[in-house]
């Protein structure tokens, strides 16, 4: 009996730009690489991959590689790009209640 492949089943796929917008934003909260790989690979398969090759100047072979099942962890420029190319941005929040690293006095902070 041929084994059968699950592969992307067992994990949620938008069927809209809100549903994709919402995973990628899950995946970030958790911040797990491969799962944000996950879902921005996911997001990717609702747009003409070509398009989106042309709009983010990557190859559609690289958009493939980088977010494909076992990702090759892409860089953050080819994220941000592909996010952009689908009409997406990436914004920052403070988490309430989170562990962070200590802060510089405010005086080392306003030079920033």
């Amino acid at each position: 009996m041929p084994k059968k492949s699950v592969g992307c089943a067992t994990r949620p796929q938008p069927a809209s730009r809100r549903a994709a917008a919402d995973l990628i934003n899950e995946a970030f909260k958790k911040s797990d690489v491969s799962e944000i790989c996950h879902a921005i690979g996911a997001a990717t398969h609702l747009y003409n991959i070509s398009h989106l090759a042309d709009k983010s100047g990557i190859a559609r072979t690289s958009i493939h590689r980088a977010f494909a099942r076992d990702p090759q962890k892409p860089n953050f420029t080819t994220i941000v790009r592909v996010l952009d190319a689908m009409g997406f941005q990436l914004h920052v929040k403070m988490r309430r209640n989170a562990g962070a690293a200590l802060l510089k006095s405010v005086e080392n902070a306003k030079s920033l």
